[in-house]
């Protein structure tokens, strides 16, 4: 009898203690809610620009939930306020608190995802990193760890100038410059850069030699001279060999950029895919390039 009176006593204990927890809870998630809510409100009922309506449903809503819709306040804030952006994402949120990402069967859930985690997509992430990429990383860590000794001896006392330092780093971001400048050129001109003369060619130049290396076979290179050609034709003689912009962004310039597109798919295929080019994509590529031999042949005449 004393043992049941005394289990009896714990669980009045255990659930006394827990009610207030559980009530707790419930009352700060309503309170969350009320507070998105409120400011949904104000947002949906207020008139664009209104400044002071922006402010007070900030207020109400950094007074309900604190600063965990840092997204929502900084619409609140701008000038204008973005009361469009604002308002989707506070029903975003009581959607979100309306019907929370629940299951009623745990366990299920989590042998299900097991399940998924172990498919061979994802065999990379359960693999030890491989040689190269821990050498990757030592060097990272090396280099970081260069750096910020450098920054700490910088100043009077320290091991570094600071002079140096600037020296090294206008080194550093000229050396970048110029391989970003050849690394575009090269994507401009490629291998094509070795079968051609040196030094900027008219456009006719470029498709006379298309047409010679689609007479010998070469359609890769040929289709490659017919870019140069209409790239030419519409940014100048120097465009091939010296631009930085890609053939791509040279086609936008032309009356009709999608017109271009038999022309300059094949051409990435080749040249960034190292895709063969076989006759009939190429025969729809003159064809398109024709148009801009014609106004060189009436300009000649």
């Amino acid at each position: 009898m004393t043992r049941r009176l005394f289990t009896w006593v714990l669980l009045a204990v255990a659930i006394a203690v827990s009610l207030p927890v559980s009530v707790a809870a419930d009352s700060t998630t309503t309170l969350y809610r009320q507070a998105v809510a409120d400011a949904l409100t104000i947002v949906e009922n207020t008139q664009p620009g209104d400044v002071a309506a922006a402010r007070h449903a900030a207020q109400v809503l950094i007074d309900g939930t604190g600063n965990t819709q840092p997204e929502v306040l900084s619409d609140l804030r701008e000038t204008p306020p973005d009361f469009r952006d604002a308002a989707s994402r506070l029903r975003a949120v009581l959607n979100a608190l309306d019907n929370p990402a629940t299951t009623s069967d745990p366990a299920l859930a989590q042998s299900r995802l097991q399940q998924v985690m172990s498919m061979q997509r994802y065999d990379a992430l359960h693999k030890q990193p491989s040689f190269l990429d821990r050498l990757g990383q030592w060097i990272q860590d090396r280099i970081n760890e260069f750096l910020k000794a450098m920054a700490g001896g910088i100043g009077p006392g320290g091991v570094v100038p600071a002079w140096v330092v600037y020296a090294i780093a206008l080194a550093v971001m000229s050396v970048v410059v110029v391989v970003v400048f050849r690394s575009a050129r090269g994507r401009l001109a490629g291998e094509f850069a070795g079968s051609e003369p040196a030094g900027p060619q008219a456009p006719a130049d470029y498709f006379a030699q298309a047409d010679r290396l689609s007479a010998s076979g070469d359609r890769v290179g040929a289709i490659r001279a017919l870019c140069a050609a209409v790239a030419a034709t519409l940014a100048g003689e120097r465009t091939w060999e010296g631009s930085p912009l890609t053939v791509r962004e040279i086609f936008r310039r032309a009356p009709d950029p999608a017109s271009l597109n038999p022309l300059l798919r094949p051409f990435e295929a080749a040249v960034y895919g190292g895709r063969d080019v076989d006759d009939k994509t190429y025969e729809q590529a003159a064809v398109v390039a024709a148009r801009f031999r014609m106004p060189l042949v009436e300009k000649a005449a």
